[in-house]
């Protein structure tokens, strides 16, 4: 494996480093220009960082594929770490971690999977690339649109394999019907909806209580202001919190708009209108359950629509899209990828010998090759980021948001200084980001 790493970025000194982690953050001496050595064979070493619902499918995956050796779990839950890898072969053998900085220091180990509350993604992905890990991180990438941009540019410069978790873009059947939609097979495409419509249950009003047993509560909370703990801002539900989560804009909806903007080009719109609210649920939530987003390009729309307590389907998609061109409609869901064109409807077939999201990162890493990877952060990013600003331009209730991925700032009319604090957060103390740009 072929490792073409840099382990510090010039940026980053081990002073500073150093200084950084003594904040609440791990003193890593390991870290030097020279320590990540190419293994003895072609067997790449993981770990995986969060082991709740979606990281139990990395360890179940990452535990028995072939090239692949999983050899370390963190989780700062006791019962969700005994849960990870008992069904694994070898589960004796990988170790368990309650502290992520404690698996970092494995220098034996040459990527890790983050599957952790979506406010925790950038910091540890942040944190293992300064180890010299490559990454695969879970959608969202990030908590905000300066922690996306902050990790692409950190990918970049640290040489590192960096996959996001938007598995579609790992679909055979969505890679080839891209392709046909970009080489005009429905003519020209004015209008792409994102579809996401499913019933969720609410979650109540839940009191505060002391964390479980031996769960490091101050550790999950990270860089999120310190808070009373409550079962509603625990596992899974935490997505419906500001401090920790992006709704499910950045939940389900990311997949759904990523699959619209790769069709297009992985492309800036120059205006985001939106609206929505939480008009359903009367509980806890602080995240919208009705959102309707529409990013607008010169002469093409993304239109997003989000509707999380209905049964009913948005043209036979619960999650989904459909792009309208001149000559015909593609739909993208869970029955494939269909051309429909007059009375005629053409299913798309997948090429053969297409890697899946988690065989292709390994892939990617074993040759040291970020080229390789078909999700990589930079195309994550812009979904991402797209989510984020879907979710700013709702919370202000604006009609129009323009945003500069360049200059990384907002024009809002009227209301550019609250928009412009949304592109980030504050950080607690000890919880600050190892990594500048």
């Amino acid at each position: 494996m072929d490792s073409k790493t840099k382990t510090i970025a010039p940026e980053v000194t081990r002073r500073n480093f150093i200084k950084t982690a003594g904040v609440g953050m791990f003193v890593a001496p390991y870290i030097t220009s020279g320590w990540a050595k190419t293994p003895p064979s072609d067997m790449v070493r993981h770990a995986v960082i969060g082991t709740g619902g979606m990281g139990r499918n990395h360890t179940r995956t990452f535990g028995k594929m072939e090239g692949c050796s999983l050899v370390a779990v963190c989780d700062v839950d006791p019962e969700q770490l005994g849960k990870a890898v008992k069904d694994l072969p070898n589960a004796e053998k990988i170790k368990k971690y309650a502290d992520f900085r404690e698996l970092l220091q494995d220098k034996s180990i040459d990527s890790v999977s983050i599957a952790t509350p979506d406010h925790w993604h950038t910091p540890m992905a942040l944190w293992a690339m300064m180890a010299g890990k490559h990454v695969y991180v879970e959608k969202p990438c990030a908590h905000n649109v300066r922690e996306v941009n902050l990790l692409v540019k950190a990918s970049r410069a640290f040489n590192k394999c960096v996959q996001h978790g938007t598995q579609r873009r790992s679909n055979g059947a969505h890679m080839e019907g891209i392709r046909q939609l970009r080489n005009g097979v429905i003519g020209k495409v004015h209008t792409i909806k994102a579809i996401d419509h499913q019933y969720r249950e609410a979650i109540g009003r839940a009191p505060a209580e002391a964390p479980p047993t031996g769960v490091d509560y101050d550790m999950w909370l990270g860089a999120a202001p310190k808070v009373p703990f409550t079962k509603n801002r625990w596992h899974y539900n935490w997505r419906w919190f500001w401090d920790y989560g992006n709704g499910d804009a950045a939940n389900d909806g990311v997949h759904q708009i990523d699959v619209a903007v790769w069709a297009l080009g992985d492309k800036y719109p120059r205006r985001v209108v939106a609206s929505g609210g939480q008009y359903f649920y009367d509980d806890d939530h602080q995240t919208p359950d009705t959102q309707t987003t529409v990013f607008e390009y010169d002469d093409t729309q993304i239109i997003w629509e989000m509707r999380l307590w209905t049964p009913y389907t948005l043209e036979g998609h619960d999650n989904g899209n459909v792009a309208y061109g001149t000559e015909g409609k593609m739909e993208f869901g869970r029955a494939g990828v269909v051309i429909t064109k007059g009375k005629e409807q053409i299913k798309i077939e997948a090429p053969e010998n297409v890697e899946p999201i988690m065989p292709n990162f390994i892939t990617a890493v074993r040759e040291g090759n970020p080229a390789k990877l078909n999700a990589p952060i930079e195309r994550g990013a812009v979904a991402t980021n797209m989510a984020l600003l879907a979710n700013i331009a709702t919370r202000l209730g604006v009609s129009s948001l323009q945003y500069d991925p360049l200059k990384e700032e907002i024009k809002c009319p009227g209301l550019d200084k609250q928009a412009n604090a949304l592109l980030g957060r504050t950080y607690r103390k000890g919880y600050e980001l190892p990594y500048k740009a």
